[in-house]
């Protein structure tokens, strides 16, 4: 084994959901960082996705390629499998990112609150996955396995206080769903695990990207996550290194979930 090369993503073809801003965008710059031969990255924007596309293939020419669709709808995920057919004979990374939120009060929470963020975020993840395996599976073998990344969030492991109750049901059962797909999909070498982000800057959490040092208070680590942080464990579970890690949920929080503790249980002191 060389050691050297046991983080590299040189010469692996990625797919990235949700991958022109926000955390699939740190992935992104990530995965070419880490030699990918060739990054997909789709979105419902055009122009948005655009921009990611010119601004990356400026410093990578030609190693990323945008491809625009809605994922929450059945034709805009047969869309984009027919397109990646047409262009690649395998997929040696599927990172699962596309994703929605909704907040409302419990007693006026609408149902399509409830249904476009578990349509997104549950439903087309797993049905994507389900659209890509013959690829994934074309890429695989058993000392090279394919790998599929869901993202998932801290939410799904705790509750916060905040009235986004279908946002995070979906996390949690994203975080379930890898157990239950990583048990199959290793029968073919595609290993599968999730990411759980914690506070990261993005349209998603505007309150870490408009007041960072505000949501540093509720961090053990005491800042907002970086592109380094999520891509590091992304980087981590693609790679070499990470093969071995089979229907684990990472969180990457600052130690929210593992390493906080309620202020009212504080040493006086100050430790």
């Amino acid at each position: 084994m060389d050691f050297s090369k046991l983080f590299s993503l040189e010469g692996k073809i990625a797919l990235i959901t949700g991958g022109s801003r926000g955390i699939g965008k740190m992935l992104l710059e990530g995965f070419l960082a880490a030699g990918c031969e060739r990054v997909y990255i789709t979105a419902r924007k055009r122009e948005q996705l655009a921009e990611t596309e010119a601004e990356f293939n400026a410093l990578y020419p030609g190693k990323v390629i945008g491809l625009a669709g809605d994922l929450s709808q059945r034709e805009g995920l047969a869309d984009l499998v027919a397109e990646l057919n047409k262009r690649e004979s395998r997929l040696d990374v599927l990172v699962n990112n596309a994703g929605a939120a909704w907040g409302a009060e419990f007693g006026q929470f609408p149902e399509v609150g409830w249904d476009k963020v578990m349509d997104l975020n549950v439903k087309s993840l797993f049905f994507l996955t389900q659209a890509l395996f013959p690829l994934l599976k074309a890429a695989a073998s058993f000392d090279r396995p394919a790998k599929v990344i869901n993202i998932a969030s801290i939410d799904g492991l705790r509750p916060n206080p905040w009235e986004t109750y279908s946002y995070q049901a979906s996390k949690a059962a994203v975080i379930h769903l890898t157990k239950r797909m990583a048990a199959r999909l290793i029968k073919d070498n595609v290993v599968c695990t999730c990411i759980a982000p914690g506070a990261y800057p993005s349209e998603m959490n505007k309150a870490a990207a408009k007041n960072p040092e505000g949501s540093a208070k509720g961090i053990p680590f005491a800042r907002v996550g970086v592109a380094e942080d999520i891509a590091g464990g992304a980087i981590y579970l693609a790679s070499r290194a990470g093969d071995y890690v089979v229907g684990t949920t990472i969180p990457i929080d600052g130690g929210i979930v593992n390493a906080w503790i309620p202020t009212e249980f504080n040493d006086p002191s100050g430790h």
